[in-house]
């Protein structure tokens, strides 16, 4: 789980049950489906690129994936994926952005706006909330690797900015270069935990409420939980002593 720092978005994982690893799998297999629409060589279409490193970093079988990147760019026959934003706000004026894909926005919207209703958030207009984050890059390398090299290879390949994280490096970037930095890094010797694409708050709002964060969280999660929900973001920022309440 993310830690106490500024670029931190907030994914409290409940651990790792087989229906949780299955329905990870389907997420990641869409997200790869999705991003071949533009293209189905990986080495041109930045995202796909991406994507496929993403769900091999999970384990996702190669065939799988593969076959997830005919379906997107029409080469086998596939459901038609759309993307869609959802904005709104947490109990305690945390905001919350959320990316789905989704076969039917009349299911998919009304399911997303009961959910934020019933523990107690508030679906927002479309652009209230999206101003207040910003899409980065977002490569971790485990925290033995010395600072020094990490640095190094990080900030010449390109890389924004270096963090320390919990028991990583964070190394965030333009979302465009997330793969060519994260080929830098491994050309260098330096070993890659994972690769993604995310969204940074500009400003965070840090809750010293062990219950009021609980809540927070409680919505995240559900939304999280939600089949076509691929990633939620929130600019709450949690203190480490509540962060150590929440084991």
């Amino acid at each position: 789980m993310s830690g106490h720092s500024k670029w931190a978005t907030i994914k409290h994982k409940k651990g790792a049950a087989d229906a949780k690893r299955g329905k990870l799998f389907a997420k990641l297999i869409r997200q790869v489906e999705v991003a071949a629409k533009s293209g189905s060589d990986p080495e041109m279409n930045p995202t796909l690129r991406t994507m496929y490193q993403k769900a091999r970093d999970a384990s996702v079988p190669i065939d799988t994936i593969e076959r997830a990147i005919k379906r997107g760019s029409g080469e086998l026959e596939g459901v038609n994926y759309e993307e869609v934003t959802y904005e709104g706000y947490a109990g305690h004026g945390v905001a919350v952005f959320i990316e789905a894909l989704t076969d039917n926005r009349n299911r998919t919207g009304p399911e997303i706006k009961s959910t934020f209703s019933k523990l107690g958030g508030s679906i927002a207009e479309p652009g209230s909330v999206a101003w207040q984050f910003e899409r980065k890059g977002i490569i971790l390398v485990p925290s033995s690797v010395d600072e020094d090299e990490v640095m190094m290879a990080a900030i010449e390949a390109g890389a924004d900015d270096v963090e320390a994280g919990d028991d990583v490096w964070s190394i965030t970037c333009d979302p465009h270069l997330t793969s060519e930095i994260r080929s830098a890094l491994e050309e260098a010797g330096i070993k890659v935990e994972s690769s993604d694409l995310t969204m940074i708050p500009s400003s965070t709002v840090e809750l010293d409420d062990i219950g009021a964060v609980k809540g927070v969280l409680k919505l995240i999660d559900t939304l999280e939980d939600h089949d076509d929900v691929q990633d939620v973001y929130a600019n709450l920022d949690i203190p480490a002593d509540l962060m150590d309440q929440l084991g």
